[in-house]
């Protein structure tokens, strides 16, 4: 039996768009001999709906969309198994159920609901719907087929070392004998997903004897993104088929038939990049815009940004800015005219002196008496900020902030100044990466040019707000900062164990953790923030701002 994996990017909430990417995709898939196809996890509706599920009108809409597919797909002769979600029975205290729908020549065969409803990270699947209280194998030509959605195959208790549920739906389902297992995905990605996802389906393609497929969401919805890369494993756990990474696709497979084939080497940088310009291409378009607006000082974080921006709008589409005050050097204006003439964007320059100064002037019987601080600084970002609103007001386009991951983290940036804007792209990158991605970039160019100006890589970071100023005025070497970082953050690893582990002082670690801790009000008040690692800050990484942390 051929099979498709049908790898697509569906947007929340536009069924009309979704479904004609499904029927769309079904119809090649059987014009190059599927007998079955399958889509995502919630690829009718999108996913994550969230909210939305509480609106007895948007699960109507997808019972409707279920109805609307099985007609625009009866003549064909691949059978379609898709995701969406439905209403929950009436009393059963949820409103929905999380459903996948298999669909031949017009009839429902099959209609299994997910059991295992994640409620960690970025998922709130327990908020919504109602599990599945068991599973049942479906036969297609002869096939019996072991059908699960997402979770449902992540709780194999021979890969995991601590598992999150008690039970495991595969048990069930292999029970049942079923010949094939295929699991539909939203599965998002972060720094070393796709291989995480690889070795757990092999581990459990192995212990079953089935071979093992999955169709993986490809696209970005709001901060969270899914980098599709489904993949067909034979009853070995070896690897038969892949598709593309950040883009749909489509492949078709004989899961009985067909040869093992190499994986390809896991490249963290160059996903990463790929990740954001995905998530920031998807993020405008799907919110109804086509431009960007990008402040650029000069630095590592805006030119990483632009060069995002004009890969996934076009250069056309990007509209640099330069806001040089009283302290900003020479240099960084002609760092960013390089930056700009290299990516091919329009820039604008609008000095901020004269503002800066009527700022001070307008402000000087209140401040009178005391010494110019970190106010002034902070004036001169919000001068900034409001500038780009402006811009993205009359022009409607939208800006996008530049902080990164390590700023962010211990509030290295200003409210309303450079946090301003509808996208933080780089803010789960700590600085570091941000370096080693803009290095890559160069690289991939084979000495034909530079992206990112030498000068830019090479200087000393600066936000250029008082005379001679650099980061490392205020904070530890990036070097030294960002591990401390990613192991409070991500790790969630307390001071004494960051400062034996990474052999630091531990009175900096807890200088470090004092500094997160007291940045909380910033980071809840931040742009969302494209979700490249384990644990970015926004959606999955909740707590409260009003604390009291010992450290």
């Amino acid at each position: 039996m051929k099979i498709a994996l049908a790898q697509i990017n569906p947007t929340v909430g536009d069924f009309t768009g979704n479904l004609t990417k499904i029927v769309a995709a079904s119809r090649d898939a059987a014009e190059k001999g599927a007998r079955l196809v399958v889509f995502s996890e919630l690829c009718i509706c999108g996913y994550p709906p969230a909210d939305f599920l509480e609106k007895p009108s948007f699960l109507a809409r997808c019972q409707s969309a279920v109805e609307e597919l099985a007609e625009a797909t009866g003549e064909l002769s691949a059978a379609v198994l898709v995701g969406t979600a439905l209403r929950a029975p009436q009393g059963s205290g949820k409103p929905a159920v999380n459903a996948a729908i298999l669909l031949d020549r017009g009839k429902v065969l099959l209609e299994q609901h997910k059991r295992l409803l994640p409620f960690y990270d970025v998922f709130d699947e327990q908020r919504y719907f109602l599990p599945a209280k068991s599973q049942q194998v479906v036969e297609l030509d002869g096939v019996r087929l072991a059908i699960s959605i997402c979770e449902d195959a992540w709780n194999d208790k021979d890969f995991w070392p601590h598992r999150l549920y008690s039970i495991d739906p595969m048990e069930e389902l292999m029970r049942q004998r079923p010949h094939l297992h295929v699991n539909l995905s939203s599965s998002p990605f972060w720094h070393g997903k796709p291989a995480l996802r690889r070795r757990m389906l092999a581990a459990i393609a192995r212990r079953d004897g089935i071979p093992v497929l999955l169709s993986n969401q490809v696209g970005g919805n709001d901060g969270i993104l899914f980098d599709g890369s489904s993949i067909a494993l034979n009853a070995r756990g070896e690897l038969i088929a892949q598709a593309a990474s950040f883009a749909e696709d489509l492949i078709v497979i004989d899961p009985f038939e067909a040869k093992s084939i190499a994986a390809e080497e896991d490249d963290e940088t160059e996903a990463a990049y790929r990740a954001l310009v995905l998530g920031t291409r998807d993020y405008i378009r799907k919110c109804g815009f086509k431009q960007a607006i990008v402040g650029l000082s000069g630095g590592i974080d805006s030119a990483l940004v632009a060069a995002i921006a004009a890969e996934a709008l076009g250069a056309e589409n990007v509209l640099g800015i330069g806001m040089p005050s009283p302290y900003s050097s020479q240099g960084s204006i002609d760092d960013s005219r390089r930056l700009a003439a290299n990516l091919g964007i329009r820039l604008e320059v609008i000095g901020i002196n004269g503002l800066f100064e009527e700022f001070n002037r307008a402000l000087a019987p209140l401040f009178a008496g005391r010494a110019a601080d970190l106010t002034e600084e902070n004036i001169q970002s919000r001068i900034r900020g409001n500038l780009l609103m402006a811009l993205s007001n009359k022009f409607g386009a939208l800006v996008l902030t530049t902080g990164n991951k390590s700023e962010m983290a211990v509030g290295y940036c200003t409210l309303y100044g450079d946090m301003v804007g509808a996208l933080a792209v780089i803010g789960d990158l700590a600085k570091t990466r941000v370096y080693a991605i803009c290095r890559w970039l160069n690289r991939i160019q084979e000495g034909e040019r530079e992206i990112i100006p030498a000068a830019i890589l090479e200087k000393a970071p600066s936000a250029e707000l008082r005379p001679d100023q650099k980061d490392t005025d205020s904070l530890p070497l990036y070097e030294v900062l960002d591990p401390i970082l990613e192991a409070y953050v991500e790790r969630y690893e307390t001071p004494e164990q960051i400062a034996h582990s990474l052999a630091v002082p531990r009175e900096l670690v807890q200088q470090v953790v004092r500094l997160v801790e007291r940045s909380e009000y910033k980071r809840q008040q931040a742009a969302p923030v494209l979700k490249v690692t384990a644990k970015s800050f926004g959606t999955g990484r909740r707590f409260p701002i009003a604390v009291k942390v010992q450290v």
